[in-house]
């Protein structure tokens, strides 16, 4: 059912924690399923030099936010805000459709640190791009 890459991210997951002073914090949930997602980051000159995770949910969850934070951190914020929840899907080697929403939670957890980032900063918050998909309740995390 799972990738070996899907495997390794959720036995061995990377950057799982907090970070306490992080200049942004995006918290997100699927209530279908449950999954809770936060993701912490630093950033320094525009670059996302740390990033963490929070995971309460299935192996897909805590997989997607691991590889979420693989690939934001050294990015900078505009990089990191491009990254999709097909990016990080395909990046695991794929995930089955039933789960894919757990790649959206990640994406739109970075999205929300970011953003989070901008307004402590006095900045604007930047806007989804048209047609994101942010629809949660016909997806579970059944089996």
């Amino acid at each position: 059912m799972y990738s070996e890459k899907v495997m390794d991210h959720f036995m061995n997951p990377r950057n799982q924690g907090e970070i306490t002073d992080a200049d942004g914090v995006g918290e997100v949930g699927n209530p279908t399923c449950g999954d809770i997602m936060r993701i912490f980051i630093t950033v320094k000159n525009n670059i996302i030099t740390d990033v963490k995770f929070q995971t309460f949910g299935c192996g897909a969850a805590v997989a997607s936010s691991s590889m979420a934070t693989e690939l934001i951190k050294g990015k900078t914020l505009e990089e990191a805000w491009e990254v999709s929840n097909k990016a990080v899907a395909e990046a695991l080697e794929g995930l089955p459709p039933i789960k894919m929403h757990c790649s959206v939670l990640a994406e739109d957890g970075i999205h929300q640190a970011i953003n989070d980032y901008r307004i402590k900063h006095g900045l604007e918050p930047w806007e989804e791009k048209p047609g994101h998909h942010h629809g949660h309740d016909e997806e579970t995390c059944e089996a």
